[in-house]
């Protein structure tokens, strides 16, 4: 048994089936404090929401087991899980407008099914992709999945990536995973944040305003390289207010595979000299601080933006207002999968 990753309560290893000799992850969700219980209400809730799903973009739950510590209280879940290989988008980014819209696309499909089947997955961020050699992914974390509709009694989400309706705890739909993915977009391609209700590191207390929020710059201006097509679909992705976004996950997948077939078009066109040729990405995001570049905009961060996608998902009640300072490091989300090597048969 090896281990994958490991999270604020919770470890994923890597197991095999005694009779069946098939290789699964294990995560093991352990409640040490009362206000671990969240951890175990998520893991329930994900094994509840995967369950039901069938998707080859979303990961596959097979089975929940738990331990009970006494007849009412629950003190370890185990959560039987499809393996996935790869990297999560936070770990490598794509290096290609091309490969980020064909990978986009993937993610909006596997969404746009979830939405099919009535429920949305609330927590799009980039450490929640996952994508392997062959460019496939599949959509991880469905902790704080739930209904279509459903109005939370407590703040669920990633700030840097929440959506204003899920910070002031109004119904959410699927305009919310929209806006999730619209703000993973946003960073992948310009290695900067949209300003959100809750930006990383704000007061608990201190949440703005639908009215109060600033409007994000265009991607162009942080990455001038950014395709037009590509811009306008993602600034409309994030729009305050959810009628302005697109009407489904349906639309943001079509829209994407357009921009996507033009790019690849395109890059056929350079291939053949018809279209001078350029890098669309690094490789890897300079470091913070460092220089873009030669100012062509080719470059995904620049020295004012943050480069780190990291983010720790939130789940806050009314008793956690006047106890914490910040959102920053409440809850960590699942561990990151592929934070360990897989190990070799």
């Amino acid at each position: 048994m090896a281990e994958l990753g490991r999270g604020a309560a919770s470890i994923i290893y890597l197991v095999q089936d005694a009779k069946s000799k098939h290789v699964w992850a294990l995560k093991h969700v352990t409640k040490e404090t009362p206000k671990d219980q969240r951890f175990l209400d998520q893991a329930e809730a994900e094994y509840e929401v995967a369950s039901k799903l069938d998707h080859p973009r979303i990961r596959k739950i097979s089975k929940l087991i738990k331990k009970k510590q006494n007849l009412l209280s629950v003190s370890d879940l185990w959560l039987v899980m499809e393996v996935v290989d790869g990297a999560s988008l936070e770990r490598e980014p794509p290096t290609t407008f091309e490969d980020a819209a064909g990978i986009f696309e993937q993610v909006a499909r596997g969404m746009a099914y979830m939405h099919s089947q009535g429920y949305v997955h609330a927590d799009m961020k980039p450490n929640n992709i996952i994508v392997n050699d062959q460019g496939e992914c599949k959509i991880i974390d469905l902790g704080q999945s739930c209904k279509i509709g459903t109005v939370k009694e407590r703040i669920q989400g990633t700030p840097d990536y929440i959506a204003p309706e899920q910070v002031h705890r109004r119904a959410i739909n699927e305009r919310t995973d929209i806006y999730n993915l619209g703000a993973t977009m946003y960073w992948v391609l310009t290695r900067n944040f949209v300003p959100t209700a809750l930006a990383r590191g704000d007061s608990l207390v201190g949440s703005k305003d639908d009215h109060m929020l600033e409007k994000p710059k265009r991607l162009t201006e942080h990455n001038s390289r950014v395709p037009e097509l590509f811009d306008r679909l993602v600034m409309q992705c994030v729009e305050i207010d959810s009628n302005n976004r697109p009407k489904n996950m349906l639309e943001v997948a079509d829209r994407l595979n357009f921009i996507y077939a033009k790019l690849l078009a395109e890059q056929e066109l350079r291939k053949s000299g018809m279209l001078p040729r350029y890098d669309d990405m690094p490789r890897q995001p300079p470091p913070v601080g460092a220089s873009s570049g030669a100012g062509n905009g080719s470059q995904i961060g620049n020295a004012e933006g943050p480069v780190s996608a990291h983010g720790d998902s939130v789940d806050l009640g009314d008793e956690d207002l006047g106890d914490l300072p910040t959102f920053d490091s409440f809850d960590e989300g699942e561990p990151d999968p592929t934070s360990n090597a897989r190990p070799k048969a």
